[in-house]
């Protein structure tokens, strides 16, 4: 597995509706791309605050995220699609 290095988090899109809310089946290029993910493991913040510590990342492996449409770099591991994205593009935290 991959260790997201400074402020990233690796993040695993959750699948894309395929069915719009009235039921109608959606074909594939019809899809909007998922903006949200899971959080498999992020990286060391790395910033530095004004007080000269190290600051802490904003997320945790195991998070639901919701992250900018078109932020990140795509990966693939293990036949497995993921996503490198920058702590500032993730936008907010789903609780369930």
């Amino acid at each position: 597995m991959l260790k997201p290095l400074g402020s990233r988090a690796l993040v695993k899109p959750l699948e894309a509706d395929e069915k719009s809310a009235g039921g109608i089946i959606l074909p594939e290029a019809a899809q909007e791309r998922p903006r949200e993910g899971k959080v498999v493991a992020v990286g060391t913040a790395g910033l530095y605050v004004d007080s000269q510590e190290e600051d802490e990342s904003g997320v945790k492996a195991g998070d639901i995220v919701i992250y900018a449409s078109f932020g990140g770099t795509e990966v693939k591991i293990e036949g497995e699609e993921y996503l490198i994205i920058d702590e500032d593009d993730i936008l907010a935290l789903r609780k369930d």
